[in-house]
């Protein structure tokens, strides 16, 4: 358990490192001038409560309007999310039924169905996508666009935190996030493996187009983020990149219970052995092991109360090596005042680890109304 923690603080301080490297991308004194026209693409499923504060959110964009088009794709959705997306009258945004295309239960990867279709629909060069419970920063597209052209990118993973709601669900969520937006931003600077998250990334439709779009992992509920992210990057990787820069965080609505919040974590970890790169799940599954052993030293010390010793050691030692990390993605994303609750939710933390791990490779999830295996 030593050397796993060893080894587990030096992970954590390699992501640390990474994260500090990673140089920023500002927008500011760049030129105004821009042709790029950009599709940007939301599916939507029973999202009457969000949908119309993100699409307000995108068309006050500072970038120009006239080259923002925006796809809304309803995914049979049984509220008034197709009524609220035709109610806006603006001449940039359009909507696509799903259920035009493909019926309910024709196949297991409705979302990727979605992206597809409006890409073939699309008029622009650059995709970016988005979630239709999430708000955007005003300078979003422009700052997505700045660096896409800047590098010549063919995939952009950028910035996501969640909404706190001051509550302990939120309040967990947020940090956990926040960890996983480190570690992102740290894996796909140093190219170690593809990560990022469907609420806020950009590819070139160049670069769809040339992996065959999502060929070969269709057949996959989720991963319209990363698996699609690993399929560019082996095409093209030396030009997959991750936005830093907090013009172009986008926020998102945190699970409403903790039944949600466990099933979008199982979906997320249901793709863990899908990857070709090894790394992957190798890095996953040392995380899951390590937090597993910290359970049974926990279980055990009911037995022998010497193991409590070792289990307050050894979750101390991962707190530690943790927070640094944490702190500095927190202050980034303006929500350092979370920390104070950070060593207080190691318990819970571990536990969510192992049950998200578990059930993502042997159970079952529920997502959108919708049992998925």
């Amino acid at each position: 358990m030593l050397l796993l923690l060893l080894g587990y603080s030096l992970l954590i301080d390699y992501y640390r490192r990474s994260w500090n490297k990673i140089p920023s991308s500002d927008i500011k004194g760049s030129p105004e001038e821009n042709n790029t026209r950009v599709t940007v693409i939301i599916p939507a499923r029973n999202e009457e409560m969000n949908i119309s504060n993100c699409l307000e959110s995108i068309l006050q964009q500072s970038y120009p309007h006239s080259l923002i088009e925006i796809i809304v794709v309803d995914d049979h959705s049984t509220d008034r999310t197709a009524e609220l997306v035709k109610n806006f009258k603006s001449p940039f945004i359009r909507l696509i039924n799903l259920r035009e295309y493909i019926s309910e239960k024709e196949t297991n990867a409705y979302k990727k169905k979605a992206i597809e279709i409006a890409i073939e629909k699309s008029s622009g060069e650059l995709i970016i996508t988005t979630d239709a419970d999430c708000i955007v920063s005003l300078d979003w597209i422009k700052s997505i666009v700045f660096l896409y052209r800047q590098q010549r990118a063919a995939f952009i993973a950028a910035p996501v935190r969640i909404i706190d709601r001051f509550s302990l669900l939120s309040i967990f969520q947020s940090l956990d996030f926040i960890t996983l937006q480190g570690i992102t931003g740290a894996a796909v600077y140093k190219k170690i493996y593809p990560m990022c998250n469907g609420a806020n990334l950009a590819y070139a439709k160049t670069a769809f187009q040339a992996v065959n779009g999502f060929e070969g992992i269709n057949a996959i509920a989720s991963g319209d983020d990363m698996l699609l992210m690993h399929k560019i990057s082996k095409k093209f990787p030396e030009k997959i990149f991750f936005l830093k820069t907090q013009d172009a965080i986008v926020s998102t609505q945190p699970a409403a219970d903790w039944k949600s919040f466990f099933n979008q974590r199982i979906r997320w970890s249901s793709k863990a052995d899908k990857y070709d790169n090894q790394n992957i799940f190798l890095t996953l599954l040392f995380v899951y092991i390590f937090n597993l052993c910290l359970l049974v030293f926990f279980i055990v010390a009911f037995w022998n109360i010497h193991w409590l010793l070792f289990f307050i050691l050894l979750i101390t030692g991962k707190t530690m090596a943790e927070f640094r990390f944490v702190y500095t993605i927190a202050v980034f994303f303006g929500q350092s005042h979370l920390m104070r609750y950070f060593f207080f939710l190691q318990p819970l933390h571990i536990v969510y680890i192992i049950i998200a791990g578990t059930m993502g490779k042997f159970g079952n999830y529920e997502w959108k109304n919708r049992k998925v295996k």
